[in-house]
Order: structure tokens, then sequence, then C-alpha cells
């Protein structure tokens, strides 16, 4: 029944074989509407099924549930280096530079961003919502990718996943405020826009990393129903995708 899920994969990591990468949908799922393919146990979804969807995911990657490290998202700043599996609270990304470990990051709008260096190899994976990008949790995590792990941006191979775009990601004006016009869509008579998927390759930039080596995603999670969850869209009755991210030995 695997055969049915269907998984993002970038082009720009295709060329790294040592490199395991997934981000899910909502298709292929044992849950049912409006559930689907749901990857979180915080959204009122049966444990059991939950489970079973985390188990058709990663094992089409080919990752096993217990080699994962899971953040503990809470729309903060805090970049964590791991060295095993498991959850880590209180924080919005991960990164590590051992091998056989897989960060996550759970999403239903906010912009996930997974990042490859494989010179080192290092991975990391990071949760941005609007406070995260007007903290540049982005730019924080460079450096301190950077300084404990020994990265140097340009060498970094970057993905910003699926997520709400500037197509459909209407924000309040005291929210449109906080940001530098150039990532604000304003429309006469309506709710500006928010362009995050613009500030984060700004950032990537900004940090070092090459403009040829980050691919973003023209997936919207919003104005695409069929594929993707979206708590801008469904609210309460919106599950949740996994972005996945790791390596092994080459």
């Amino acid at each position: 029944m695997q055969n049915n899920i269907k998984i993002i994969r970038p082009a720009i990591f295709s060329p790294h074989g040592n490199l395991k990468f997934g981000f899910s949908t909502r298709i292929g799922g044992v849950s049912p509407p409006p559930f689907d393919l749901n990857l979180s146990f915080k959204v009122g979804d049966d444990k059991e099924r939950v489970i079973e969807n985390r188990q058709r995911f990663f094992g089409k990657i080919g990752i096993p549930i217990e080699r994962l490290a899971i953040p503990d998202q809470v729309h903060g700043t805090k970049i964590l280096s791991v060295t095993s599996p498991g959850i880590y609270d209180s924080c919005d990304g991960l990164m590590t530079s051992v091998e056989n470990i897989y960060l996550v990051v759970t999403v239903a709008d906010c912009v996930p961003i997974f990042l490859f260096d494989p010179t080192l190899p290092a991975v990391a994976a990071v949760h941005a919502g609007w406070k995260g990008c007007k903290s540049n949790i982005l730019k924080i995590a460079l450096n301190e990718m950077s300084s404990k792990l020994g990265v140097n941006p340009s060498n970094l191979i970057a993905f910003i996943g699926p997520s709400a775009s500037v197509c459909c990601y209407e924000v309040e004006n005291q929210i449109a405020e906080q940001f530098d016009d150039v990532y604000v869509l304003h429309r006469s008579g309506k709710k500006p826009h928010l362009d995050m998927k613009a500030m984060q390759v700004d950032a990537l930039l900004e940090g070092g990393v090459k403009m040829n080596k980050i691919e973003v995603s023209h997936y919207c999670t919003i104005c695409n129903p069929a594929l993707f969850h979206s708590y801008r869209r469904s609210g309460e009755q919106s599950g949740r995708m996994m972005g996945v991210i790791g390596f092994t030995k080459d």
C-alpha cells in the first residue's frame, strides 16, 4: 500500500546518493478525511493511524522510525546540534554531522528549510513561520552550523519546501508592518500578503549560500488542498506534513 504515497523530492538533492530526503503530502494515509496522511499526534487524529502513517511515509524513504530526531516546535529561534535520535523540546531546528540521524520538521503552512553540506557531510532542518522569519531563524541556523559543525555556507545546498506562498498568505497589517516592504504585497482595500519564501532565499544568500545551490518549491500549501495540509485553510481540521533529511556513508 505504500506505493500510493506521494513524496516531494527536490531536484537539487538528487545527485547525492548518500542523502535521504522526503517531504510528505496528504496522499496515501490511513486516516479518514480531513487527516489523510497526517503525521502529527497533536491534531486530534487517532494515534494508531498516525503511527501507521509515519511507518508508511518513512518506510518509503527507507528511514527507520527509531532513527528520527524531532523538534517540539514553539515558533522560537533555538537550533540544536544533535548526535542521537529523540524528541527535542522547545526548538525549531536541528542540525547534525552524524550519519543515520534523520532530522524532522513538522509543518502545515510554515516554511521548512533543509540544508546539506556534502563536503563534511552535515545537515539541518529548520521550521520558520512568520515569527521565525521575523527573528531571522535561518541566519541563526547558518551561524550555528558554521560555529558548531564547521560548515562553510558556500558549500551548502538548500531546499525551501512547500509552504504558504505570497499568492495566498494574507496577514494583518500589524504583522506586515514588521517586515521590509520588499516582502509584502499590498493590495488596495485588502489585507497585505507576506512572502516568507523570498525572505528565506535572501537569508540564505546573505549567509553565504550560493544562488545556484538553492531550490524553492513552487507549491503553496494553502491553494493546493488536494496535495497539502494547511492550517490557514482548514484550521483545527488540518493535519500536518513532515520533511526529513539525513545521510548515510558514501
